[in-house]
């Protein structure tokens, strides 16, 4: 006898390790809010668009929230193709953690190109609320946890992007408001500003890891610590030179090979024998250089939570070792 869709369908459907918050994951909380984080967050930019199996991404995302990770950052133009990250979101979350929604903390961004013409772009009202409508869509949510000002944009006024973020919390259709790679100044601006409209900020995004602690040597981490402002970091791994991957050369699969996102004259003599000395370090404490580059990261004063991305289970398996 045939089975009926229905019964196929139950039989599939995702059912949450009942221990998931008893798998080592740890929360940290953000800045001086109610929000706890987990220290280790899943950034989605790449391995979760169009050009990726379905079947493989929503694997990642199960096994994460299996293993206590409820953060998934998100943005409009993550792919590829550009909002196709948030359409695999949308179909997982349909699939197999709509009612797990309550437990999770979404967030997603604008401020990089979008769309052709002069409203696709930047920190404009217009755009910031335009395509925070257009992820909604993608994600098949009511409201995003977290929307951030993906960059600074120096020609729109501070006071028209962060009011639009303002307006965008009190619509309902985010919770909390970030902001990512904005200059020192233009940070202490919307600290200030966002206090005093009751809708205070809640985390800032930056690039943070062994090799560019731009953060630390401006001040960013500094002034959000002092400000109780949550910091979370991406590329920790400096898109794959704090692993092993590099350190016997260049392979062929790789993305330095590739030109994608790393160049091959960055691995210079200096830089690989840098590598390789952090390496023999990591091993002697038992960790892998990638285990000890992410607990880096976290011992850092201030830090919140680090964002790290996956191309499978295994891989995130390992990045999650960093906890141990």
């Amino acid at each position: 006898m045939k089975q009926t869709e229905k019964q196929m369908e139950q039989q599939t459907s995702y059912q949450a390790d009942e221990r998931r918050y008893e798998n080592g994951m740890e929360y940290e909380r953000c800045g001086r809010s109610g929000i706890l984080l987990p220290k280790v967050s899943l950034g989605m930019w790449h391995n979760f668009g169009s050009v990726d199996p379905y079947e493989r991404s929503r694997e990642i995302l199960r096994y994460a929230f299996d293993h206590g990770v409820t953060h998934f950052d998100l943005a409009n133009n993550y792919g590829p193709a550009y909002g196709t990250a948030e359409e695999t979101l949308g179909r997982v979350m349909d699939d197999d953690l709509h009612a797990y929604r309550d437990e999770l903390f979404i967030s997603t961004k604008a401020g990089y190109d979008m769309w052709p013409g002069p409203y696709g772009n930047w920190g404009s009202r217009k755009y910031l609320t335009a395509s925070l409508d257009q992820s909604l869509k993608r994600m098949h949510l009511d409201y995003v946890d977290l929307f951030y000002s993906h960059r600074y944009d120096p020609d729109t006024p501070l006071e028209e992007t962060l009011q639009a973020l303002v307006d965008i919390v009190r619509a309902g259709k985010a919770l909390y408001i970030g902001i990512s790679r904005w200059p020192l100044e233009a940070t202490l601006f919307a600290i200030d500003y966002l206090k005093q409209r009751d809708t205070p900020l809640l985390i800032y995004q930056g690039k943070l890891n062994m090799l560019d602690r731009e953060p630390i040597d401006e001040g960013i981490l500094k002034c959000c610590q002092e400000a109780g402002v949550g910091f979370i970091a991406f590329s920790p791994l400096a898109q794959g030179l704090l692993t092993d991957r590099y350190l016997n050369g260049i392979p062929e699969d790789s993305r330095m090979s590739k030109g994608q996102f790393l160049r091959q004259d960055m691995l210079t003599p200096k830089l690989l024998e840098q590598l390789r000395q952090w390496n023999e370090e990591a091993q002697q404490q038992g960790k892998s250089l990638a285990e000890m580059a992410l607990g880096w990261i976290l011992k850092q004063q201030g830090v919140t939570s680090v964002l790290v991305g996956a191309s499978s289970t295994a891989q995130l398996s390992k990045n999650l070792r960093c906890l141990r």
